[in-house]
């Protein structure tokens, strides 16, 4: 895979001239800090060294980020005015140095809504098994899903727009999120959201990496473009015996059985088959003996729901599709349902604003539309409090033969996307004070 010298693509005609392109050292810079993000993993509310080192990359710039309550992940203002932006150091050299003369602030910055770009900076639990010089040296845990990448893009727009706040020329404030546990369920934008952090947000935004996407392009769609995604434990007991006699006995394989195929189809014929609710199991354990049958049963699966209202309403029909199933083999169920996420729902205003951002910096071909996914994000909790949208960040690499997929412990991207991703937030921040 080629990290650094994949082709950029020809922008053509850019339809309006926008600052804040970066620097030659500063793109290095960031790739730098992502490999080293690569190779330093933390888990959800682990993420210690993660804060430690983007704060102080901040404030080297001169901004004050503060330590979210949990002690990892941070918020950052840019372009206040209060003071909160102000500090030593000099950060010109973050910005291309044509644009050192372009244009000026306009508008008060202290009286629009700040816009949010939040990058998630946790890692997952799976080894690294890639043989490239940055790989995990966390045994075990391994940035499998970008998030090194959204981190590293969020933290260069910070730097960039901090630039063109020195210099008197970022139109209207921005809030940097670096959001811990976005993989543990019910993610941390809800700990986030509590903390206040959207306090004066008009808009937020946000990318994920795919690996079916090239790099040098994104990913949109209005409405939804991830799923719902909740986790589900299904614990079934009864009175156990020998094998001989099934028919004195609770015969807990059989129903865990019937549970695991039952119960999807019983869903499907209880909601909208275009609402996507699926109920997928990743685990069945019961018995330890081939002659004896055993007084307890575990299931695990997900639930996965492309449609918000259907989502709200899979607690009560799933737990009613187990314990009916499971009343027909006379087992006791107890269901553990645990929420995790709703779907993300791009709001279409800002979903365009992505468009028109990515169109400024590298041309229309640069945009394409994507499917919704089945995956969950906890993006999406950020989506019930402001409007708000995601795109898919291209990582494939040209010379790419094969698809890296997410929580693969082999899964890298084309470094590319890095710069793509910081001028897509750059541009953003710039045409949403304009509107």
């Amino acid at each position: 895979m080629n990290q650094l010298t994949s082709p950029e693509p020809d922008p053509g005609p850019a339809p309006a001239a926008l600052p804040g392109k970066l620097s030659e050292p500063l793109r290095a810079e960031l790739i730098e800090f992502r490999r080293d993000l690569h190779m330093h993993p933390e888990l959800g509310k682990q993420e210690f060294r993660t804060t430690a080192v983007l704060k102080a990359r901040l404030e080297a710039a001169g901004l004050r980020p503060r330590v979210l309550p949990g002690g990892t992940g941070l918020v950052c203002d840019i372009g206040t005015r209060d003071g909160d932006a102000d500090g030593g150091g000099d950060i010109r050299g973050d910005l291309d140095e044509k644009d050192a003369t372009d244009g000026g602030a306009d508008g008060d910055a202290t009286r629009r809504p700040v816009l949010a770009i939040r990058a998630d900076i946790d890692a997952l639990p799976i080894p690294d098994t890639k043989t490239v010089p940055y790989r995990s040296t966390e045994p075990g845990r391994a940035h499998a899903c970008g998030h090194d990448v959204h981190t590293t893009a969020a933290l260069g727009a910070g730097l960039v727009l901090a630039a063109l706040d020195r210099q008197g020329r970022l139109p209207a404030p921005v809030r940097l999120i670096f959001q811990p546990a976005e993989e543990v369920l019910p993610g941390g934008a809800t700990d986030v959201v509590e903390a206040g952090v959207l306090d004066g947000v008009g808009r937020i935004i946000a990318v994920h990496c795919d690996p079916k996407v090239d790099a040098g392009r994104i990913g949109l769609r209005h409405g939804p473009i991830t799923s719902a995604c909740d986790r589900l434990e299904v614990t079934l007991s009864g009175a156990g015996g020998h094998t001989a006699r099934p028919h004195l006995t609770t015969d807990l394989v059989t129903a865990a059985a019937r549970i695991a195929v039952d119960v999807p189809a019983v869903l499907s014929r209880r909601i909208d088959a275009r609402s996507g609710l699926s109920v997928t199991w990743g685990r069945i354990e019961s018995g330890h003996a081939p002659n004896v049958i055993p007084q307890h049963a575990e299931l695990s699966g997900t639930v996965r729901c492309l449609d918000l209202p259907a989502w709200r309403e899979a607690p009560d029909l799933v737990h009613a599709a187990i314990d009916e199933v499971a009343a027909l083999h006379r087992a006791k169920s107890t269901v553990d349902y645990v929420r995790g996420v709703p779907p993300v729902v791009n709001d279409p205003a800002v979903a365009d604003l992505l468009r028109e951002a990515m169109t400024a910096r590298l041309g229309a071909d640069a945009v394409e539309d994507t499917e919704q996914s089945l995956g969950g994000e906890d993006f999406s909790w950020y989506l019930e409090h402001v409007p708000g949208a995601m795109a898919r960040l291209g990582v494939r690499a040209p010379d790419e033969t094969r698809v890296r997929d997410l929580h693969a412990g082999d899964f890298d991207v084309d470094e590319y996307a890095i710069t793509v991703g910081v001028e897509l937030f750059t541009a953003a921040a710039l045409l949403d004070a304009r509107a």
